[in-house]
Parts: C-alpha cells; structure tokens; sequence
C-alpha cells in the first residue's frame, strides 16, 4: 500500500514544468514574468518549475526545450498568454516538435494557453469595481468600460476577446462595455473613447487585458493622459495590468495538474496538428529561433472544441502579434 501512496510523487518528481512567456523589449515586463515564476515555486516548492520567452529575453525556448528534458521523463509546457496567437498556435507547437525529434525519450505535452475564461472575469470585475470607487460619481449607467487588448490578426484572439467584453457588459450595470486594441486591429483606444463621449458617458474605465508590464502598457498609460486633457470633462480610470492576481496561479496549477492526470481537452488542439504542419510547409510557419521571415495569414478551415469551445485561424506569428509588451 506504502508503494501506491508513493507512485504519484515519484511520477511528479519527473516531470519539469516549462512556462513559456512573450517576451518583452522592456525589461520590467520580462522581470515580473521571472517574479510571477518565483513566486509560484514558492507557492509549489514540490515541482520543478523552469521558464523560458519566445522572444526579447533569454532563455530561448527552442533551447529551454532541449535542456529541460535531460533529466525528466516529461516536460509540461504551460504558456502564461493571455489569447492563443500565432505564437501559441504555431511558434510554440513548432519548437515542441522539434524537441520531440532531438529528444524522444522524453514526453512533452503542451497546454493550452490561459483563455479567455471565468477567472480572468474575475479578475477584470474586481479591478472595474475598484476603479467605479475611486471615480466621483460612480455611476454605471453614465460610466462607459473599454476593454484594452494587445490587438491580433487572428480573429480567434479578438474573438476571445470580444467574448470578455460581453461578459463584462452581462454580468454587471454598465450600459456601455466596448473593446479597443492597442495595435493590429480595430477599434482604437481613442475612436472608442470618443463614441462613449457622443453617447453621454461622463466617466470612461480603461480595462488593459495585459498579464504584465511593457512597452505597450506604458503607451496605455500616456493614452489615457491624453485623453484627459482632450476631454476635461470626462473623468478617466485607469487599471493596471493582473498578472500577479491568485486567479492566474491557479489556472496555471490547473492547467498542470490536468495535463498530469490526462484530462480530456487539458492539451493544447494545435499541438500535433495537420493543418499546422500544412501551413508550415506552405511558408507561414515562423521561429524567433531560426528566420524572421514575415509569412501571410493562413485560415485551416477545420475547428478545434476546447476549452471555451472557440474558433480559430492559423496565423503566421509574425503578422498576429500587435507590438511586444
């Protein structure tokens, strides 16, 4: 019976867990990324937890992939992304294929990335309501809410964003809850700011959807200065990004404790998957680690039924991502 009891540890102690984060031109961003990892080691002291960034910080994760394996019979890759991209759909699936080859006594599963999702709502409410309370009036029929995002060429990353947006808008008293992106696409942060003004809101809520800091939230930032002094008459509201908030560590455990025990849908569809491989060999596969070649958007035509049950297309990374935080 003491064998039993003791398998599961053994199993565990086997496996390296790999967060795989962005990457950030400002380093600020790529240091609370390291924090947020520290932090969940202290909060997991039993699991052998590494990072690694897709691009603008070492370590690299084609590198990380093949280190990480010596010595483990599994390595767990957890992205800590917000929407699923070019680089969660295709950079990362790629760099695990490759590790599968050079490594092949080791097992790598891929989760799937954050989603949009009941804990990140969570997150998002708690933040808008403490941004109602610092506001004079705090009145949600007169207080218009901008959901902020990064901003993508993939419409299934808008798409879950979008859908965040609508929760917002259902599960609380606002009678305007818009969505706005930082680059990439449309609406801009100040296109929406100015519909919300025309409709008679006196208030504004700015609800950046980012996990951490970075160049794009400091540009969020001067926006809204901006916007304040263009319309004196409307009080703004600010947020900061979430990354730090309990919500995410534990979709992060969850997330690793479901690919342990084989949950269905707990792996990332795109990992493994032909028309992934098909778009690659067609040219729209991009890797930080070998080419920065700039392919074109590539829909497959099939669906994935996972998590949140969303749609997506295959993209070439470097088209998706709106600029790096």
């Amino acid at each position: 019976m003491n064998q039993a009891i003791m398998m599961p540890a053994i199993e565990a102690a086997s496996d390296t867990i790999l967060v795989v984060g962005h990457g950030s031109r400002e380093d600020s961003g790529n240091q609370e990324i390291r924090d947020f990892v520290e932090q969940w080691r202290a909060r997991r002291p039993d699991w052998r937890i590494e990072l690694c960034f897709i691009e603008f910080a070492p370590p690299e994760l084609n590198a990380s992939l093949l280190q990480v394996a010596t010595g483990s019979r599994r390595v767990l890759v957890v992205p800590l992304i917000l929407n699923a991209a070019g680089h969660v759909k295709m950079e990362i699936p790629e760099a695990i294929e490759q590790a599968r080859i050079a490594r092949p006594q080791t097992e790598f599963l891929l989760a799937p990335h954050l989603t949009a999702c009941d804990p990140v709502l969570a997150i998002l409410k708690r933040r808008l309501r403490k941004a109602m309370g610092a506001l004079d009036m705090p009145d949600p029929t007169t207080t218009g809410v901008v959901l902020l995002g990064r901003g993508s060429s993939d419409r299934g990353a808008n798409g879950e964003m979008a859908k965040m947006a609508r929760w917002l808008l259902e599960e609380g008293d606002h009678e305007l809850v818009d969505l706005a992106f930082t680059g990439i696409t449309w609406p801009r942060l100040e296109k929406v700011v100015q519909r919300q003004v025309l409709l008679g809101m006196r208030q504004v809520v700015v609800l950046p959807y980012y996990l951490y800091t970075g160049t794009l939230m400091q540009r969020i930032h001067r926006q809204v200065e901006h916007l304040r002094g263009q319309y004196p008459q409307v009080r703004f509201a600010c947020t900061e990004h979430f990354g730090f908030e309990n919500e995410i560590f534990e979709l992060m455990d969850q997330r690793v404790e479901d690919l342990r025990a084989g949950v269905p849908d707990s792996r990332l569809p795109c990992d493994g998957c032909s028309y992934r491989e098909i778009a690659h060999d067609l040219g729209h596969g991009h890797s930080h680690a070998h080419t920065h070649d700039h392919g074109a958007a590539h829909d497959h035509g099939h669906t994935h039924d996972y998590e949140q049950g969303h749609e997506h297309a295959h993209v070439a990374p470097a088209s998706t991502e709106a600029q790096p935080a």
